[in-house]
């Protein structure tokens, strides 16, 4: 065999994509994010039943969140001890368990350390399951699968809310879905685990905290994909309010961003193989401003269906993009505590991200929205084009 031909047999290997293993993992994070695109409006709809006002709603919501952030530190420490399936498996049990303490309590003082909890516990397992995506994807393919990726995780969270017209928000069937989605998450992995590779162990271990250091503007791009999605889903009903819009349409308007958020990542890992992730990155950061410059002009416009549609996946192309980049820059360890950073730089965008955005609307009127996610991704666009102009 002559040297050219070693080369493309090892190439070929390399490109080789593990589709077993790779099927199990997002069937995990799918089944995941049922569960927790389920969880957020069904106890917002019993305390609202409860009489429980909205600001006590929105707090006992962000203890999630704030879950994800208190446990993310852990995570690289946690899973050099237990290993990767092991902690995911116990993980998926913890939540479950959580879930069913939830449904036994029905108290908004005593959901709030519980919500807590089950941000912690769920937390690690998607932190284990795109380690485990990135660390087998082939780099020549990297695009598409983390587009894919994406996509089906959002539709995973958009499944969520719709089971609760199928099985209502009363009583225990709504809570059972979620209780069954983390168990089945755990049977996944564990059916899975013999065709995965061990957690990445090379390189010196790095704390979440060293991460920041090593990769902050990646952090804060993925900061800003949460508050986008936060602040839309949150208070986007406000903004329609505000300008006359019928609860109906602005519903609407909602869930085509998020089918914008679900479809359009296929298409932007595609284009992130072709021209280069940070070539991506910028042009989502770009589109994403452009929107918040057309709401404002377009809203009562046929034309606002395309743009909210384009909107969600390009804002959320930002998270896809990041993605990416982790994986080109970092193996071993450190790639372990980039997820665990990632899943912190989220819960943040998470908490801060409505508060700030709310408190904007207050100041200057309902348009705060748009001027507050715009003045965010012209803050981003900048940092991008001076990494860019020094490299």
């Amino acid at each position: 065999m002559t040297s050219d031909q070693q080369a493309c047999t090892t190439a070929s290997q390399d490109d080789r994509i593990p589709w077993a293993a790779m099927a199990g993992i997002i069937a995990t994070v799918t089944v995941f994010a049922v569960a927790q695109g389920l969880t957020y409006p069904l106890l917002s709809f019993i305390l609202e039943r409860q009489g429980t006002t909205s600001g006590l709603i929105g707090l006992s919501a962000a203890m999630t969140p704030l879950g994800f952030i208190v446990s993310a530190p852990f995570i690289p420490m946690l899973v050099l001890r237990v290993g990767g399936a092991g902690l995911a498996i116990l993980c998926s049990v913890l939540a479950a368990l959580i879930l069913v303490a939830i449904a036994l309590t029905q108290d908004v003082w005593a959901w709030m350390p519980l919500r807590f909890l089950l941000g912690f516990f769920a937390n690690p397992l998607s932190v284990i399951s795109e380690t485990w995506l990135l660390s087998i994807t082939p780099a020549s393919r990297r695009g598409r699968i983390m587009g894919l990726y994406s996509s089906i995780v959002s539709g995973g969270f958009a499944i969520g809310p719709l089971s609760l017209g199928l099985v209502g928000a009363e009583g225990w069937p709504p809570f059972l879905i979620g209780i069954v989605a983390f168990l089945v998450c755990g049977a996944i992995m564990l059916a899975v685990v013999p065709r995965l590779p061990k957690m990445p162990r090379e390189g010196e271990a790095t704390s979440v905290g060293g991460f920041f250091a090593l990769a902050p503007l990646l952090l804060f791009a993925v900061f800003t994909a949460a508050a986008f999605e936060q602040v839309l889903l949150s208070l986007f009903a406000v903004y329609g309010a505000a300008l006359a819009s019928a609860e109906e349409r602005t519903a609407s308007l909602i869930t085509c961003f998020v089918a914008g958020n679900a479809v359009l990542q296929i298409v932007l890992g595609r284009i992130a193989e072709r021209f280069g992730s940070k070539r991506t990155m910028l042009f989502c950061v770009l589109a994403s401003l452009t929107g918040c410059t057309l709401l404002p002009l377009l809203f009562n416009a046929p034309l606002i269906w395309p743009l909210v549609f384009v909107w969600g996946g390009v804002s959320f192309g930002i998270y896809t993009m990041a993605l990416i980049q982790l994986g080109e820059r970092f193996t071993g360890q450190a790639l372990i505590a980039g997820n665990a950073a990632f899943a912190f730089a989220w819960g943040m965008g998470g908490i801060v991200g409505s508060p700030a955005t709310g408190l904007a609307m207050q100041l200057v009127g309902h348009q705060g929205l748009p001027l507050s996610l715009g003045l965010l991704c012209c803050v981003l666009a900048t940092f991008l084009m001076g990494a860019r102009w020094r490299t």
